[in-house]
């Protein structure tokens, strides 16, 4: 689930945020927020397509760059909120 994740997220970052870039730029571990690709609005906009998208709610302590700088911290957050049952 983990990588259907990622790839949905790193899908709708390539399209709002980095239009024309070449994918490949975008690994996993790419620092988002420390690097400056998202600001403060980038990343709220983040947060509301997590939430609509995968029906989660995150909590205010979770929108900093310790939950939301990269791809792999994103898949895991959003699938740490996940019923067991769909994170399998």
């Amino acid at each position: 689930m983990s990588d259907s994740i990622k790839q949905s997220v790193k899908d709708y970052i390539m399209t709002t945020f980095l239009a024309g870039e070449s994918p490949d730029n975008l690994t996993d571990d790419l620092p988002l927020i420390s690097r400056g690709i998202l600001d403060s609005i980038a990343t709220l906009k983040l947060i509301l397509f997590l939430e609509e998208s995968f029906g989660i709610t995150l909590e205010a302590h979770e929108a900093d760059k310790e939950h939301l700088d990269t791809l792999n911290q994103i898949a895991a957050l959003v699938s740490s909120k996940l019923p067991a049952t769909a994170s399998r």
